[in-house]
């Protein structure tokens, strides 16, 4: 869900961009988090976000999964750079902090205030957000495969 730098040649699309047209029509109509399925606090947080949205207003896909493939393929991520948390919401696309925090505004009772940190100018809280993906498999540990959600909780995945 985390790391350290995106793309080396600076093709990631920047946080709030509108996603390209091509990968718009494989994508649910719900908000779309796309998360590490092989990162301990990745799939710590994903659990997080589905206890706290009770009505299931956010889906889920592994960025290894077929749909996170195509997604990466699409904003040109390759498997060496996934690093971060992807939020794809209302025809935009969202990394790092930014993804985060707009995450946290579906989150039911007081955690949705989270959101209210993007006050705080974007360079800080990645640069928190890249400390802690560079050392997230050291801190959190690693799978050596992408978590599977309950059968009843199956319909929130792509």
């Amino acid at each position: 869900m985390l790391h350290s730098s995106m793309c080396q040649n600076n093709s990631f699309m920047k946080s709030g961009d509108d996603l390209p047209e091509n990968i718009k029509q494989f994508l649910p109509s719900k908000p779309l988090i796309l998360f590490d399925g092989v990162c301990n606090l990745c799939q710590g947080s994903v659990q997080f976000a589905i206890s706290r949205d009770k009505n299931a207003k956010l889906m889920f896909a592994s960025l290894q999964s077929e749909i996170g493939e195509k997604i990466r393929t699409a904003l040109n991520i390759n498997d060496s750079e996934i690093n971060t948390i992807i939020f794809i919401d209302s025809g935009k696309v969202y990394t790092r902090s930014t993804a985060a925090l707009n995450v946290a505004k579906y989150l039911d009772g007081g955690w949705k205030y989270l959101s209210y940190l993007k006050i705080f100018p974007r360079f800080i809280r990645d640069t928190v957000y890249k400390i802690i993906a560079r050392y997230r498999y050291v801190w959190f540990g690693k799978q050596s495969e992408c978590w599977l959600p309950t059968p009843d909780l199956k319909k929130r995945f792509l």
